[in-house]
């Protein structure tokens, strides 16, 4: 018997050793670079960052709850139940359906969101495991123009809504609603517009109240391609080196748009697409960007 004890004993210990070793090279894989991976989801969105610190956030959670946990099982390891930061830009089923499921697997520090509201059962299942999350500590936060996310190094600046929102600006249509954030690390920048028409567009660009403007050296076209977002003046003054656009392969949208590609080409930026691409993975230290596709 006590033979036996010993050998279970020596079996934890070795289990914990590699679990210790397996925690040392994930958090340090990535050196002191801040990763930003734009998950293919198929037709939606989902982004995973992971600041040098190891925070770690979820912007939107694409149209599929059981696609969206095998994408994170593949960079948070299994025995990590915490995420630092889940965002919601707005409350369609295309970027919404997958962080229900996120909010009933992981323990979520905060969460960030617009407070629109949408008469779906995918909607109210999140108010319900939001409440269920607030319970259990986590912070929920609205945000508005001007409020800012430190994490680490890393801090994202809300553009919109703007203060003062209500529902009623962005009428019937929860695009409008769309949290657009910038994502600041050092000398390099991410803009992430949600699903912003040409509409909000213009009010970006007209605003005269904000000491940030719009650029970025990685822009998420709004709205996965429609040719009712992407103005060409909204893509001067954001005047990216790349653009990522999240589609599904073969979409019945016809997304991305043939007049949105067409002005991205005329400008000269990079064009990355889930649906050729496959995933899309940004490494930064800061100074410098490095771009890897993942199929």
């Amino acid at each position: 018997m006590k033979l036996k004890k010993t050998r279970i004993l020596a079996l934890i210990l070795l289990l914990l050793a590699n679990v210790y070793v397996w925690r040392f090279i994930f958090k340090v894989s990535e050196g002191d670079n801040l990763v930003v991976i734009f998950f293919d989801v198929g037709q939606g969105d989902a982004i995973f960052i992971e600041t040098p610190e190891g925070h770690q956030i979820l912007i939107d959670g694409g149209p599929s709850e059981k696609k969206i946990l095998e994408k994170l099982a593949k960079v948070i390891p299994f025995w990590d139940k915490e995420i630092d930061l889940v965002v919601l830009t707005h409350p369609d089923a295309d970027h919404l359906t997958g962080l229900n499921a996120v909010l009933q697997r992981y323990r979520v520090e905060n969460i960030v969101w617009t407070g629109f509201q949408k008469e779906t059962e995918t909607f109210r299942q999140w108010e319900r495991n939001v409440e269920e999350e607030r319970k259990e500590g986590a912070r929920v936060f609205l945000m508005r123009r001007g409020e800012r996310i430190k994490a680490g190094r890393a801090e994202f600046l809300v553009f919109y809504p703007f203060q003062g929102f209500k529902e009623e600006f962005a009428g019937r249509e929860s695009n409008d609603s769309s949290l657009v954030l910038k994502l600041i690390f050092g000398n390099k920048k991410f803009l992430f517009p949600g699903d912003i028409s040409k509409k909000v567009e213009f009010w970006l660009l007209t605003a005269t109240d904000f000491p940030e403007d719009l650029s970025a050296d990685v822009l998420k076209i709004p709205h996965h391609g429609s040719r009712n977002s992407s103005s060409r003046e909204f893509l001067l003054s954001v005047n990216p080196q790349f653009a990522v656009i999240f589609c599904g392969k073969n979409n019945q949208f016809g997304f991305p748009s043939g007049e949105v590609l067409q002005a991205l080409g005329d400008f000269g930026i990079n064009i990355l697409r889930t649906d050729e691409d496959g995933e899309i993975k940004f490494i930064s230290d800061g100074k410098k960007l490095a771009v890897e596709k993942i199929r």
